[in-house]
């Protein structure tokens, strides 16, 4: 299901003394299958937009257009539910949207929340349970004696027993630590890649951009700044550090090394590729 913005923009309360645009003239694809990054500093638009991806926000005017369904200023509040199952989204800390008293009945509760029987709901919740590394012990847990880690895992399985076709992910390892964060990154990518979910990532980390997304999407003061693949954003270091968006780590260290000499052919946005021409440089290869 792919995802289309034409000439959107976006204005909280307009028409009052608080009227505050947010979004201007956003042209956007997500396409089916993808994994897109969203990134830019506070206030440069990323949430707003994020909300737009399943209709819990409405252009101010343009079109979003999610699978078969238009969205505009005048579309009709009452049937966009469907489309919230379809476009699952993970607020930053997620585990702040737990409530029920055992793990399984809240991860049950958006599946039966849309029709899915008792018995149903809670076949999804250990499927998805076991899938964000959790096993079948935990159901009967409340999720409130689980460790931050576990809580937010929970929390995720929730907005996947939904079955989502596009997950958005709003800085999803915030607060966690490295080896947190690894394990997070880690088992999207394997939703990606095994269930076949379009992604949609809102991040500050530039290697994870670099590392996972395939498409990128540059947000400043409510314009798209700028957009293509990783390698196209990034390639213009000087744009980018002028920006303050950060770089890849890789990218920042063979920067450096390009400064005493070295030659790259391309500029490297990952430790692996930065480590495969290092090696090609010497003449070696990981195996040596």
């Amino acid at each position: 299901m792919d995802i289309r913005f034409e000439k959107v923009d976006f204005t909280y309360q307009p028409g009052t003394p608080f009227e505050t645009r947010a979004l201007f003239d956003i042209d956007l694809e997500v396409k089916a299958g993808s994994y897109t990054a969203l990134v830019g500093h506070t206030g440069s638009g990323k949430s707003t937009l994020l909300q737009h991806l399943n209709a819990l926000l409405k252009p101010t005017s343009g079109v979003v257009t999610i699978g078969d369904r238009r969205i505009t200023p005048e579309t009709d509040n009452k049937n966009l539910k469907p489309i919230r199952k379809k476009v699952g989204i993970v607020f930053q800390f997620p585990e702040a949207q737990l409530f029920e008293e055992t793990v399984a009945k809240d991860i049950a509760f958006g599946p039966k929340n849309f029709g899915v029987s008792e018995e149903e709901a809670r076949k999804l919740a250990a499927e998805y349970l076991a899938l964000v590394g959790l096993d079948e012990t935990y159901m009967e847990r409340s999720p409130f004696d689980l460790s931050g880690g576990q809580m937010r895992r929970v929390a995720i399985a929730g907005v996947l027993a939904m079955e989502p076709e596009v997950l958005v992910l709003d800085e999803p390892t915030a607060g966690l630590d490295p080896q947190g964060r690894k394990e997070m990154m880690e088992m999207f990518q394997r939703l990606h890649d095994e269930k076949g979910l379009t992604i949609v990532l809102v991040t500050h980390l530039m290697d994870d951009v670099a590392d996972f997304a395939d498409y990128v999407y540059v947000l400043e003061k409510g314009h798209i700044a700028k957009c293509g693949t990783p390698q196209e954003v990034f390639a213009d270091v000087g744009w980018v550090e002028e920006k303050q968006i950060g770089v890849p780590t890789a990218t920042a260290f063979a920067e450096k090394l390009v400064a005493k000499g070295f030659q790259f052919d391309h500029l490297p946005l990952t430790a692996e590729d930065l480590a495969d021409q290092l090696l090609a440089l010497g003449g070696l290869s990981h195996d040596e």
